[in-house]
């Protein structure tokens, strides 16, 4: 069954096209994620798509009787109870009994009688996910008119795992695969668009690609057009240099040529590649002040809750100068609370504090929507202290906010867009200790990869808090688990070997018969916590810092060995440069296979001592 049929939609900016003749078919069954940089104009196509917005051009016909649940970046929610939100028009037990059990997944059981003028963002978006999933409010598209209460034919989701925590994520991937009708939805969540998506639609400078495979296809499909627009400018310098040698031999040469292919030889010379999407790479590097040998520390912490609950008791927590420290437990379990005491933002119930003289401190937290909506972006990195000059527009310029965005209202600005703006300020302090509170939201996965890449050589300290499955399997060394009791521990590994023992435990639980289920496993501490026991020989944090060391070595070898590849392609019949760069091509590729094979000697090694 059809659901949707979309023919040349197109949706412009004063400056730049959105998207231009886009064409989508989706039928039941279907789900489709939306990726491209921020700004691209994806949250605005789900809108179209939706019907709530009216496209510049083009068709948009749904099928008969379709009916179609949003939700939207902003997520407004009606006035009234959390309960009424998501129940919607339904009447009867067995619809409130439904809504109780999908807002107590997304984490939101206890507050269903609230008011929804008294919830934070964060929960907003929980509860108008929740409706959005219950089809509370879902339109029945050919009589424009709100359709009768239950899950709605289509799904429009605009980065749906925003606030969520991990479980209520993995929970939200099996509802959504088990979806009978269709799903669009916008997310920068790599693991999320893996498991269930199967096409996606790209939005590049205007124009769409729609890739088959889901979200493996899309990278296959992206690398592939890479190379071919590398390819194919290395052939075009290469018959431009042969026509501007004919060019060149002068006038009379000329005379006897036709005078067409005199101007197809300028065209030739002259010709450019398609812009970049953006101009160059993301420059997140700034000066980092040397830390000394006391960074944090914390001695007896009890963090506690306004209402006097505690969230994380008698904690004892030493930073290290390379610390990489990822904070996972569950929504409401207390992480920015603990991220806040360890900042200086607010004292802890007990115990001390103490942070070292060398620390300057850098904050990225989920607060970019404060910022002034009427500010002018250059004036938003200034400060109110003094005038945008020069050095703040090159600045800028390195953080993809070229001469026309510099000069743009925050109000204008996508959620991404947003965020990496606060990136910049945060950074532009120059920090050496970086507190990150879930600072995957609403960034494009270009920019995602890029923070990825510039925290992984970054000589501080960080310390983050994230549901990002991906990012935090890649910059996360040690993992502090708060478990929503006031209780906490360290888990060497990092979220990977965390999130594996977790699996474990799962399926070793699921195992048992019903009444062995609430008996602790062996080991386990009076909290049921499964700490891991330490092993004989060399220590677990040992181990974690090696493996570390060794992840980094093996990235740089991968980002030279790719720089190299691209190298011997560009190099055209230059066998002096294919030599060279051949060479050398070899030798990093021997080393990569070395390192490799160090790190699942370590790996192995790590899994048997945790």
């Amino acid at each position: 069954m059809i659901l949707l049929d979309a023919v040349g939609l197109t949706m412009t900016r004063p400056d730049r096209d959105l998207f231009r003749d886009v064409a989508l078919t989706i039928s039941a069954g279907e789900r489709i994620g939306v990726v491209g940089i921020n700004g691209t104009g994806k949250s605005t196509l789900l809108r179209v798509l939706a019907g709530s917005v009216e496209p510049e051009s083009g068709t948009l016909r749904f099928g008969r009787g379709v009916t179609v649940s949003t939700l939207d970046q902003e997520a407004p929610l009606p006035s009234g109870t959390v309960i009424e939100a998501v129940v919607g028009l339904a009447t009867g037990d067995e619809r409130r009994w439904e809504a109780a059990e999908v807002l107590d997944r997304l984490g939101m059981g206890g507050h269903v009688d609230r008011r929804t003028d008294s919830l934070s963002g964060g929960e907003a978006k929980r509860v108008a996910l929740a409706a959005a999933l219950l089809g509370a409010r879902s339109i029945e598209t050919t009589s424009s008119g709100l359709a009768s209460a239950g899950p709605a034919d289509l799904l429009i989701l605009d980065e749906p795992t925003n606030h969520l925590d991990l479980d209520s994520i993995e929970w939200l991937e099996q509802r959504l695969v088990a979806h009978r009708g269709g799903l669009i939805l916008v997310s920068h969540d790599r693991h999320l668009l893996d498991r269930i998506t199967t096409r996606m639609l790209e939005l590049d400078r205007g124009r769409s690609h729609l890739h088959r495979d889901g979200y493996a296809g899309y990278l296959e499909a992206r690398d592939a057009r890479q190379v071919e627009a590398r390819t194919a400018e290395a052939v075009r310098r290469n018959l431009a240099r042969r026509e501007l040698a004919w060019l060149r031999r002068g006038a009379p040469a000329r005379t006897s040529k036709p005078k067409a292919r005199v101007e197809a030889a300028r065209a030739l010379v002259d010709a450019r590649p398609d812009a970049a999407a953006r101009p160059a790479d993301l420059h997140l590097s700034m000066p980092t002040p040397r830390l000394g040998d006391v960074v944090i520390e914390l001695d007896g912490v009890t963090v506690a809750a306004p209402d006097g609950r505690v969230l994380a008791r008698d904690l004892e927590l030493r930073l290290d100068p390379r610390e990489r420290l990822g904070l996972i437990g569950p929504n409401g379990a207390g992480k920015t609370s603990l991220l806040d005491v360890m900042a200086g933002r607010r004292p802890p119930a007990s115990g001390d504090v103490t942070v070292g003289s060398t620390v300057r401190i850098g904050y990225y937290d989920q607060m970019g929507a404060t910022l002034d909506p009427g500010a002018r972006v250059r004036d938003i990195v200034a400060g109110p202290h003094r005038q945008a000059d020069h050095t703040d527009a090159r600045l800028l310029e390195a953080f993809w906010f070229d001469t026309d965005a510099q000069w743009a209202r925050v109000e204008t600005l996508s959620g991404g867009e947003r965020r990496r703006l606060q990136l910049l300020r945060v950074l532009a302090e120059h920090p050496n200790v970086l507190f990150l509170d879930e600072p995957t939201n609403d960034l494009d996965l270009e920019t995602l990869r890029a923070l990825e890449d510039f925290l992984e050589d970054w000589p501080g300290a960080l310390v983050t808090v994230s549901h990002d499955r991906a990012f935090l399997e890649r910059v996360v060394a040690d993992a502090l688990i708060i478990d929503g009791t006031g209780g906490a521990f360290r888990h060497p590994g990092g979220f990977a070997a965390w999130d594996a023992d977790r699996r474990g435990r799962t399926r070793r639980r699921d195992s048992l018969a019903p009444s062995d289920r609430s008996r602790p496993a062996a080991g386990a501490g009076a909290g049921g916590d499964n700490r891991p026991r330490r092993a004989s020989g060399r220590s677990a944090s040992t181990i974690g810092h090696q493996l570390r060391e060794t992840e980094k070595a093996m990235a740089r070898l991968e980002r030279r060995r790719d720089a190299l590849d691209a190298e011997l392609r560009d190099a055209g019949g230059d066998h002096d440069a294919l030599a060279r760069i051949g060479g050398e091509l070899a030798t990093v590729t021997a080393e990569l296979a070395e390192t490799e094979e160090r790190w699942i000697e370590l790996a192995e090694e790590q899994e048997k001592r945790t």
